[in-house]
């Protein structure tokens, strides 16, 4: 059984390979290569403003992870990344990014998706997100990242919102 934790510096050499076996999902779902820029090395994503979290077995190497920036006072679920044969741990790296943004303050976590992949928007509905039109400037500034990068062309992108104080509300 696997346990969610805040990463070590041991765990962040596994990130960058998780999250290029998680992307070879959206190589087959999407019919071709997404052509996306590889994964960035997990010393580069704990850098940056925010929080890391690991699933992994006590004995066992790191299956997923979950990066969410702190940015501007939002919480933003940046990315979520399991290895392929450990899938049924999403879940619980997204609950557990969820408590751990509310224990630091946060009022609600966002993030950007794809709305038509099944384990994208339709995932994170589950989870209490919901499709809110961007309305503070740092939803915006995530829009046109997005647009320069081209993600897009892939698919709808949408932006989500979870309450973090109570469930099924946003206070976007």
């Amino acid at each position: 059984m696997s346990v969610v934790r805040r990463a070590t510096r041991a765990d962040l050499r596994h990130l960058g390979g998780i999250e290029a076996d998680a992307d070879r999902l959206f190589a087959a779902y999407l019919g071709a290569d997404p052509g996306w820029p590889s994964p960035p090395a997990g010393e580069r994503r704990a850098a940056e403003p925010g929080f890391l979290l690991v699933a992994a077995p006590d004995d066992g190497p790191v299956l997923g992870f979950v990066h969410v920036l702190e940015i501007d006072g939002a919480a933003h679920l940046e990315q979520l990344s399991v290895a392929s044969a450990a899938q049924r741990q999403g879940r619980a790296l997204v609950e557990a990014a969820k408590a751990e943004a509310a224990s630091r303050g946060h009022g609600q976590m966002s993030l950007m998706t794809y709305a038509d992949v099944p384990w994208n928007a339709p995932f994170y509905a589950t989870c209490g997100f919901v499709q809110v039109e961007p309305a503070t400037p740092f939803h915006r500034r995530l829009i046109r990242v997005e647009e320069d990068l081209g993600l897009a062309r892939h698919g709808r992108r949408v932006l989500m919102v979870t309450s973090l104080t109570t469930p099924g509300v946003t206070s976007e």
